[in-house]
C-alpha cells in the first residue's frame, strides 16, 4: 500500500471514529478514560498536535471543537453528566496518584 492510501485510510478511519463517538454522547469521558485510558479530550489534544507538528495553529480549544462538533462548554452542559463516586473510584484505580 502506498503512503498516500495509508493516509486517507487513516483519516477515513479517524473520521469514522469521531461519527462513532458523536452517536454515543451516552459514553461519557470518565467511562472512556477508564476503559481506554482516553477520552475526547486526549483526542483533542493528540489532533492539536499533530497540527503543530506540521506547522498548523489549532489550539486545544479549536482541536475540541473538531472532536466534539460544537464548542465544548455547549457540549459539557447538553451531554456531561457529573462523575459518580464509583466512576471516580474506577479511575482513581486505574490512574493512582504517585
Amino acid at each position: 500500500m502506498d503512503k498516500q492510501t495509508q493516509t486517507e485510510i487513516e483519516a477515513a478511519a479517524f473520521r469514522r471514529l469521531l461519527e462513532h463517538l458523536d452517536s454515543r454522547k451516552d459514553a461519557q469521558n470518565i467511562d472512556l478514560m477508564i476503559l481506554a485510558g482516553f477520552c475526547r479530550n486526549c483526542l483533542a489534544k493528540w489532533y492539536s498536535a499533530a497540527a503543530s507538528e506540521r506547522g498548523q495553529d489549532i489550539d486545544y480549544e479549536q482541536a475540541r471543537e473538531v472532536i466534539y462538533k460544537e464548542p465544548y462548554a455547549s457540549w459539557k452542559n447538553k451531554h456531561q453528566l457529573p462523575a459518580t463516586d464509583a466512576q471516580m473510584e474506577a479511575f482513581n484505580q486505574a490512574f493512582p496518584k504517585k
